[in-house]
């Protein structure tokens, strides 16, 4: 139903363990694009994942990072330490640049194993058709910039839409609230089996961040009064001036947050993550930008699993 996005970046991969419970429990299915040469991370997460009884997808060619140019470790570690699991998925990255004959021989690698192609600019859908059949175990992920004819090609398989819902702007430039996502909601109408998105942290991708100016605690939440559409709060720091003392930004910023959090008519989830930012608040402990970005993550996981909960 539900795919999460995420690169594999050292707190995406904690924000995934830490919700592994809470996902399989809820039968969502996280993607994960390794990003980091050492994959020691990559594996803890996945075993995360098999032990509370999930399963993941890892895309065995990635875009991004340092495994971008070689990734042959990524299909190793499939073979040699989750040949014999079910839970493992493997994604085919089709990008523009993505040929029929890589494709062929990942296939032929990836013999036996469920398969998701995530299709991220590639052309060649006819050609890709006559690889397969519905009577493999494949689905296929669009991106959003995936045109919708193409996507009809692949009608008779299993489909799943990814969208990235996050504006991407300095903090200080981001509105009170805005509109983040109905697809939550539109997927089925759509023709689709499940859907996805990069959650609060979107799909551009860097290698690390820049000075924070401002700090921006980001939480998404549902409007039951907006047709359940999904909105996100942007909570930012006072000053953005220099970018000194964080821990002095992230006490304003929290400081809102704690606020609508626990005013009477707010209509932001008493998550696990939010009880964490309530603490933090209470201890005036600054924790980092990297782990207030994983607790932002683990809301907006939090956030979906409410919603589906008895649907």
């Amino acid at each position: 139903m539900y795919y999460p996005y995420f690169r594999g970046k050292q707190y995406d991969l904690i924000a995934i363990r830490e919700c592994a419970d809470i996902m399989a429990g809820r039968g969502f299915v996280p993607i994960l694009e390794p990003v980091k040469e050492s994959l020691s991370g990559v594996v803890r997460t996945v075993d995360a994942v098999i032990d509370a009884g999930g399963c993941i997808v890892l895309v065995v060619n990635p875009q991004y990072g340092e495994l971008s140019r070689d990734s042959s470790s990524i299909l190793e570690l499939l073979e040699d330490s989750y040949e014999q699991s079910s839970a493992v998925f493997a994604g085919i990255l089709l990008s523009e640049s993505t040929d029929l004959e890589e494709i062929r021989e990942l296939l032929e690698t990836l013999d036996g194993r469920r398969v998701l192609f995530i299709h991220a600019g590639f052309r060649d859908g006819a050609d890709l058709l006559n690889l397969i059949s519905t009577d493999d175990d494949v689905a296929h992920v669009f991106l959003e910039k995936t045109n919708r004819r193409y996507q009809r090609s692949f009608n008779e398989f299993e489909r799943i839409i990814v969208k990235d819902g996050f504006e991407k702007r300095a903090n200080r430039l981001h509105p009170e609230v805005e509109f983040f996502s109905d697809l939550h909601t539109t997927f089925m109408e759509d023709g689709a089996d499940g859907f996805g998105d990069f959650l609060m942290v979107g799909d551009e991708y860097s290698e690390g961040g820049g000075p924070a100016y401002a700090v921006a605690i980001h939480l998404t939440f549902i409007d039951d009064d907006q047709g359940d559409d999904m909105f996100i709060h942007h909570f930012k720091s006072d000053r953005f001036e220099t970018p000194t003392d964080p821990a002095g930004k992230f006490a304003e910023a929290v400081r809102k947050l704690v606020a609508e959090a626990t005013s009477p008519d707010t209509k932001i989830d008493r998550t696990r993550a939010v009880q964490e930012f309530i603490d933090l608040h209470k201890r005036g402990h600054f924790p980092g930008l990297g782990y207030i970005k994983k607790l932002s993550m683990q809301h907006h996981i939090e956030v979906m699993a409410n919603y589906f909960h008895g649907r």
